[in-house]
């Protein structure tokens, strides 16, 4: 489903400067218009992994690795392509202990932690709630988000530029018979804004009986604003 919405900024017009100023500066009018179209997301990228703890750095890492095969292996029998499985974050750290305030005693390293996460990319969005749930069930302890995204949002996004520009010449056409000045020539252009997802949260509840984790992907909207100023004669 999409929705077209268009949003427009009142011109701005700049009267010619003094001559003392800007002798031959010409007098312009700016507007700013603003196309976007809402789209339901037809896909989800799903961000978790594993965070383990170990007394020396090895221990901690070893751990964290035995986990992240299950996960990895999970996230293939739940339907998920190699090529949509991407390692974002691997890193091993020290735990240090807090001092009471006002010891003289110094933080030291109790242990090591280890944090692996993957980013997966579901493009069945009905499988949204099962691979999470089948990404708990295989170790992962940490859930950063899910991210919901549009295949085609490139064609989406140029509809909203062809919005805003048709947007901005009616503008334009409008203010210059309103204004009764004539438009002679376009001298800036410009592209501004993108995508605003909505929402960009997840909804989450592991539960005790066998239904999935329940995931809202609602919409998203994609929206572009384009610049243009015009120097007029009047």
């Amino acid at each position: 489903m999409r929705r077209l919405a268009l949003l427009f900024v009142l011109p701005v017009f700049l009267a010619a400067a003094p001559a003392a100023l800007a002798e031959n500066q010409q007098a312009r009018l700016d507007l700013s218009a603003t196309g976007s179209v809402s789209v339901t997301p037809d896909q989800a990228h799903v961000s978790s992994g594993v965070v383990t703890r170990a007394e020396t750095a090895a221990a901690a890492l070893r751990a964290n690795s035995q986990a992240m095969t299950r996960v990895f292996a999970e996230l293939r029998r739940a339907g998920v392509a190699e090529r949509d499985m991407q390692t974002r974050q691997l890193t091993v750290s020290p735990v240090y202990t807090q001092p009471d305030r006002g010891s003289n005693e110094s933080a030291r390293i109790t242990g090591y932690e280890a944090r692996n996460t993957v980013m997966a990319l579901i493009r069945d969005l009905d499988r949204t709630g099962p691979v999470i749930d089948a990404l708990m069930n295989a170790g992962a302890n940490q859930l950063e988000g899910v991210r919901f995204g549009y295949s085609r949002e490139d064609e989406a996004r140029n509809q909203a530029r062809r919005a805003a520009v048709e947007e901005l010449h009616a503008l334009r056409d409008l203010y210059s018979q309103a204004g009764g000045f004539r438009v002679v020539r376009l001298v800036s252009f410009s592209e501004s804004g993108g995508h605003r997802p909505e929402p960009m949260t997840y909804a989450m509840a592991m539960r005790a009986d066998s239904a999935s984790t329940p995931v809202a992907a609602g919409e998203m909207t994609i929206e572009v604003t384009i610049n243009a100023g015009w120097e007029i004669d009047g």
